[in-house]
């Protein structure tokens, strides 16, 4: 399968898994969460289900367990409704690229203001621009 038709494929499973996750499953272990993403093997036998589940490290924790269990239940909603010639299995795991996005930026935070401190105010360091959007030493066109 082309890689345009895999990244269709998962985005089409994201947007049905985060209306069926919600509306179709039953299990109260199964806490807020958002599906971010989806990833279908090559070979269409996996899609890795990306979910971002919300409340604490346990309520999470119930949410992914609850998520595997309902696994082949959405597996056999989405199959008979999208109509493909194989449904890949469903494989739940938690997305850390956000929590992995606020660690980089609190490192950046503490490292940048040490920086800015050291140039001093008003000075142009190596890389600072006056304009954002315009590198020094370009005028207006």
């Amino acid at each position: 399968m082309s890689s345009r038709r895999r990244v269709r494929l998962g985005e089409q499973l994201r947007r049905e898994l985060s209306v069926k996750i919600q509306y179709l499953v039953r299990d109260p272990d199964v806490g807020p969460l958002s599906v971010t993403g989806v990833d279908v093997s090559a070979d269409l036998w996996f899609a890795r289900v990306y979910v971002e589940p919300q409340g604490s490290a346990d309520e999470q924790d119930r949410t992914m367990a609850a998520l595997g269990r309902a696994a082949p239940f959405l597996r056999s909603v989405l199959g008979r409704e999208l109509h493909i010639r194989r449904m890949p299995e469903l494989r739940f795991e938690r997305d850390t690229s956000i929590e992995a996005g606020q660690r980089i930026e609190s490192i950046l935070r503490e490292v940048l203001p040490a920086r800015d401190a050291e140039e001093g105010p008003g000075e142009e360091g190596p890389g600072r621009t006056t304009d954002p959007v315009r590198p020094p030493g370009t005028g207006d066109p």
